[in-house]
């Protein structure tokens, strides 16, 4: 395998775990705000070096809303026309708490794993 195949390997498990987080980072952008407009749940994607593009973002954020995790609601703009908000639900509130439970222990796992790593090297 060349440096290149390699690096085009790694590129690509680092996108699929960024993408394997998502929707647990999209719950817990919205969960900070009474309701949050798209642009700033991508925006603190961003800033957390989570790249995403816009067309990533929505058919995730209507896939929360079809799990009722989230709803909306559009609110007229004084710019333009109605944007829309999003806020999460009880159901939404609830599926926060668990995958924050597992997100806890998962990455104690991975950090154990990699600590016994160091340590061994």
């Amino acid at each position: 395998m060349s440096p290149a195949d390699d690096e085009s390997r790694l590129e690509n498990v680092q996108s699929q775990m960024r993408k394997g987080v998502l929707e647990y980072c999209i719950l817990l952008v919205i969960a900070r705000g009474e309701q949050v407009y798209a642009s700033d749940i991508l925006g603190a994607l961003k800033s957390s070096n989570l790249i995403v593009v816009e067309g990533t973002i929505y058919p995730l954020l209507s896939r929360l809303n079809r799990s009722e995790y989230l709803k909306y609601n559009w609110v007229e703009s004084s710019a333009g026309p109605p944007r829309k908000y999003y806020s999460l639900t009880a159901r939404g509130h609830e599926a926060l708490k668990q995958l924050t439970e597992q997100w806890v222990a998962f990455t104690t796992s991975i950090n154990e794993l990699r600590e016994a790593h160091e340590k061994d090297a």
